[in-house]
């Protein structure tokens, strides 16, 4: 993976180089050869001058003869015009009559036979004249794509230096980060990055730190709810046992045998609840957990839910109450599930409410949402027992041997029902001195 990305880095940043090289050769070489030929048309012409001065004041065959061969050494071509006339071939008719009038001549020319030239034309008196020839392909074009090249040249080594360097930067931590990953995927949870710069690193080293600490929390949480799970299994698992024992023995004789069945009758009773509670947090996971969604009146859902639970709350001398408006409530839900939410509650609130206490079903209606709330007059919870009220077995850890406790696995399932409904679920103080909690679900639309 890291070599990978070297190459990848280095390939790149090559790439940027030789573009930006490339990119600066073609606007700047236009302009160096223009600037390279303006500089030479220039010096052309001054020579030109000097030479056409020279001759004015000494006309000498040698002396012109002399003169031709230095120039043709600096690739220069003299081009003598004498009574209209050149001796040279192929140079255009017009520069010819333009310097035999008297005129002088400066750009360029196609002479025949060798391509386009710059000139440079002088009158000498008379119809006589000089014209300079210098091929445009010059030394100094040449240089100009020699320095070019030299150009891309160090931006492809520069661009492969950047790339090492990039890559040395940024593989490190992305390989530490590789290694921490492998050592979570083999449990260990100790795996800690250190954050430093750049940003995206020192982000990544966040994601990394926060998973490792949300990772051991979560299986924190796991096992102390398999330990808490299995405590509650043993228990009715070890009377089931014993009075099980009890009468393969012989030990519980007949007059005691309807009650030994009633108490493991219970048990089993308590066992397949416990069941179907881990049953349905499991299935609350799956994508396919099923929900019916229907348009349901929240208080006539209530006051059935209130019927069905008043028989239980008369026995155990709690009081049920119900507030329910006289205008229906509407909601679109899925109404065994608000009434499994319900029953939840329900059953939470009279483990802990004392006989005379009342347990309360209210529903009301709020701007874009529906209402319910399930409160009771028992012991309630502290500010502390509110904030993980809903995590699983939370409060059965806290609890457990103060008073009556239950699975600790209601509310959670509870909680995980209300948000697949697409709700929200809280636990706050009630106005009759306990718990409170309250189930926000959409309106309507």
């Amino acid at each position: 993976m890291p070599r990978r990305l070297a190459t990848r880095a280095v390939l790149v940043t090559c790439a940027v180089a030789v573009t930006s090289v490339l990119v600066t050769a073609l606007v700047a070489y236009p302009l160096a050869v223009r600037a390279a030929e303006q500089e030479r048309r220039q010096a052309l012409g001054e020579e030109a001058d000097a030479i056409a001065v020279l001759m004015k004041r000494s006309p000498r065959p040698a002396a012109d003869q002399r003169l031709a061969r230095e120039l043709r050494a600096q690739r220069i071509d003299l081009v003598m015009i004498r009574d209209g006339v050149p001796d040279r071939a192929g140079l255009p008719p017009a520069v010819v009559s333009q310097l035999a009038g008297g005129g002088s001549f400066t750009g360029r020319v196609r002479l025949a036979g060798t391509g386009w030239v710059l000139a440079q034309g002088r009158p000498l008196g008379g119809r006589d004249g000089i014209v300079l020839v210098e091929p445009i392909d010059t030394p100094l074009a040449r240089q100009v794509w020699q320095r070019l090249w030299l150009a891309l040249l160090a931006g492809l080594v520069a661009g492969g230096v950047a790339g090492a360097l990039l890559v040395r930067r940024l593989a490190q931590p992305i390989r530490r980060a590789a290694v921490a990953a492998g050592r979570l995927s083999a449990g260990d949870r100790s795996v800690r990055l250190p954050v430093e710069p750049p940003e995206e690193v020192s982000e990544l080293a966040t994601a990394i730190n926060r998973l490792a600490g949300a990772l051991a929390a979560s299986e924190g949480r796991q096992r102390d709810f398999l330990l808490s799970v299995s405590h509650e299994l043993r228990t009715p698992l070890t009377t089931l046992r014993g009075y099980a024992e009890a009468l393969a023995d012989g030990v519980i004789g007949p007059e005691g045998a309807q009650r030994a069945g009633q108490t493991m009758l219970g048990e089993a009773e308590h066992l397949d609840r416990l069941v179907t509670d881990l049953l349905a947090l499991a299935r609350l996971e799956a994508a396919e957990f099923p929900l019916a969604v229907a348009p349901v009146d929240l208080g006539e859902l209530v006051g059935s839910t209130a019927e069905a639970w008043g028989a239980r709350c008369a026995e155990a001398g709690v009081v049920l109450r119900r507030e329910v408006p006289p205008l229906p409530v509407p909601v679109h839900t899925d109404p065994g599930r608000i009434r499994q939410v319900l029953d939840g509650l329900l059953e939470n609130a009279l483990r802990a409410v004392p006989a005379g206490a009342p347990v309360v079903l209210a529903v009301r209606a709020e701007p874009g949402a529906a209402v319910v709330e399930v409160r009771d007059g028992g012991p309630g919870f502290t500010d502390d027992d509110l904030a993980v009220a809903f995590e699983r077995g939370a409060l059965y850890r806290r609890y457990r041997g103060v008073r009556k406790v239950g699975s600790g696995l209601g509310l959670a399932l509870a909680a995980g029902l209300v948000r697949r409904l697409g709700g929200h679920i809280e636990a706050g103080h009630a106005p009759e001195g306990g718990a409170r909690f309250t189930v926000r679900l959409p309106g309507p639309r």
